[in-house]
């Protein structure tokens, strides 16, 4: 039922969030840095240094929103691929690859009305830190080459997803939470466009019955696979989203007025290289969120809670 796919799509965002929202952030900041003001130089080394400069909760910020819109967001896109391949198979026969791409392609385009937005302001929160220790650092090195008097470090103004939204909307309306839907689109209708057809197909491979589902363990590893698969793929597009959706930059660093022009000064600055940096942490992301989307999703958590209220109610 409807309700039961929004259901288990919910718990299989907010599970699969919470156990790689570090990851995620690490991924934001290393794609954000520009040449000449690297302040990381890994993932281990972003999540040593934010632990030290913000404590390991500083890792988590941002996380309030993803736990927020992560659940519409899931349960849109799960919820849309399965009824676009059930309008497009014909008489319950098997779907074409075509289709199943049709499909992925259609729940893409539908999650981005939640993903935009989610993705905007948890930038947003998730780059305030980098931003912060780079301010100081220059701050630092100005004392030293300087009087002690002089660039005292600035103290870090704390900001919440509530005032980024209030300030967007009185000063751009509606259309300042959808900064970079352009980009948003261009990465998660291929990602749908490849993920979905993929998973599709290796969890076939582990089920035994066509009427039967998969084990877990099929499940899981179908969605890691194919997850990780599609992050890399799109990556370039993450990238360039990251960049247009960032409202504050660090010393120094690039602005873009669109698309194009992120990509052209990308390529011409940081060159073709930049458009991968944190695939890695993108894969390390999606894989086990996807995996246990798709785990959760399948085994039905939703069913067995609405079966059971009718009984405990009796």
């Amino acid at each position: 039922s409807l309700p039961a796919k929004l259901i288990n799509g919910g718990i299989a965002g907010l599970i699969g969030v919470t156990c790689v929202f570090p990851i995620d952030l690490a991924k934001t900041r290393l794609q954000n840095q520009q040449n000449g003001q690297r302040m990381y130089a890994s993932l281990s080394d972003c999540l040593i240094k934010t632990i030290r400069s913000e404590g390991y909760f500083g890792m988590y910020r941002g996380a309030a929103v993803n736990l927020t819109l992560v659940t519409p967001e899931k349960a849109i896109k799960l919820a849309a691929n399965d009824f676009f391949r059930h309008h497009l198979s014909k008489d319950g026969k098997k779907l074409t690859l075509l289709r199943e791409m049709l499909a992925g392609c259609g729940a893409g385009t539908c999650q981005v009305i939640v993903t935009t937005p989610m993705e905007m302001l948890k930038i947003q929160l998730q780059d305030a830190g980098r931003i912060a220790a780079q301010k100081k650092l220059m701050a630092a090195q100005a004392q030293l080459s300087s009087s002690p008097a002089a660039a005292e470090p600035a103290v870090e103004a704390r900001t919440t997803a509530t005032q980024i939204t209030r300030e967007l909307l009185r000063s751009k309306g509606i259309a300042g939470l959808y900064k970079g839907l352009g980009a948003t689109l261009l990465r998660d209708v291929p990602f749908s466009i490849v993920y979905f057809p993929l998973f599709a197909n290796l969890n076939k491979l582990g089920q035994k019955d066509p009427n039967v589902k998969a084990p877990f363990y099929v499940s899981f590893l179908s969605g890691c696979v194919a997850g990780s698969t599609a992050a890399v793929a799109v990556n370039p597009c993450d990238v360039i989203k990251t960049r247009l959706q960032s409202l504050q930059r660090g010393v120094n660093e690039d602005t873009y007025s669109g698309i194009l022009d992120c990509t052209k000064k990308i390529w011409q600055r940081e060159g073709p290289t930049a458009f991968f940096k944190g695939a890695y942490c993108r894969a390390l992301v999606i894989a086990p969120l996807f995996g246990i989307a798709q785990v959760v999703y399948f085994i039905g958590i939703a069913e067995f809670l609405l079966d059971m209220l009718p009984k405990h109610r009796a």
